[in-house]
């Protein structure tokens, strides 16, 4: 009897013990708005599971693709709310909140994916300095293939460009219709097709990549290949998600990031060709832009540079002199 109770409490331990689960697992939400077939979506998805197994299961993170979970516009905010532990923006969407979130939608300052990563290096401090004051971590952005214009019309000049219904996505894309003369239409990338479909828009700037992935192809039947600029997709953190995970499961995330980081970047570049071949099997003439269009849209990316440093102030000039300083 007495040996019975002395051994009591450690009974009721190790009962205790038993109804816990083997260890406490951690579940996070990842939305963006492209579609799951998309290269971005399945790097981030790749990255998901690359968590999951450098962390045994621990840290389980669900993607929600195709603006399932909430619109593109909502992304940020719900990151930065806590509603989603992590989220997928387009960097360009948030200029009006912070010009340096703008940057790489500047038409024809960075129009390679070389310059693209140096406009992505000497920026990235200043990048994650603003997200640090709105509770948000920076993990890894990739870019988009080179930008052009999709329409049916024939462009000799920007002056053809007057008063096409034009999508515009960000700020940026919305000022180049103001300065063409275009109609800006806002549309976020999972609408376009039926925005297309039913005449809300007939032109818009982007890359191959939603050209293809929203089957512009069916509707609209040029492709001016501008390569104007590179815009990033960044993948975000809620920092206070962050800072509750144990040190083993927070290098899990950097770790992956990193990798995902390398790997998208490596994955964009051999997709912009790939894309433009879908775009000329589906019957899209892969055009070159004259020589007029071209500086004509030159005149328009150094107008909108020289307002952009404007608004931007000192940051923006450090980012410029050290992304110039890498030329």
């Amino acid at each position: 009897m007495t040996r019975a109770f002395r051994f009591a409490p450690l009974l009721g331990a190790i009962l205790a013990f038993s109804c816990l689960p083997a260890a406490a697992q951690v579940k996070w939400d990842l939305p963006t708005a492209y579609p799951a077939n998309n290269y971005h979506t399945e790097n981030i998805q790749q990255f998901a599971n690359d968590v999951d197994k450098a962390t045994g299961g621990k840290l389980k993170i669900t993607v929600h693709a195709n603006a399932s979970l909430f619109k593109a516009p909502e992304i940020k905010r719900a990151v930065q709310g806590g509603q989603a532990q992590m989220g997928e923006i387009l960097l360009v969407n948030y200029e009006n909140e912070d010009p340096i979130f703008g940057l790489d939608g500047v038409p024809f300052l960075a129009t390679s994916y070389a310059e693209a990563a140096k406009l992505y290096k000497a920026s990235r401090k200043t990048l994650e300095a603003k997200l640090a004051r709105q509770g948000i971590m920076l993990l890894y952005a990739i870019p988009w293939p080179a930008q052009g214009i999709f329409t049916n019309r024939t462009l000799n000049g920007t002056a053809d460009m007057k008063g096409l219904k034009w999508r515009a996505y960000s700020p940026a894309t919305a000022k180049i219709a103001e300065l063409v003369g275009a109609q800006p239409v806002t549309v976020q990338a999972a609408e376009v097709s039926q925005a297309l479909a039913t005449g809300v828009i007939d032109s818009y700037m982007s890359s191959g990549a939603t050209g293809y992935d929203s089957k512009t192809y069916e509707t609209l039947h040029k492709f001016y290949d501008t390569q104007a600029w590179l815009p990033k997709n960044a993948v975000l953190i809620n920092r206070k998600a962050f800072e509750a995970l144990d040190k083993p499961t927070q290098a899990a995330v950097l770790k992956a990031g990193a990798d995902a980081e390398t790997r998208g970047w490596k994955i964009a570049e051999e997709k912009n060709g790939w894309y433009l071949d879908q775009l000329k099997a589906k019957g899209m003439e892969i055009l070159k832009p004259s020589p007029q269009l071209t500086a004509d849209l030159r005149k328009v990316g150094n107008y909108m540079l020289a307002e952009w440093q404007k608004k931007s102030g000192e940051d923006g000039k450090k980012v410029i002199d050290a992304y110039r300083a890498m030329q």
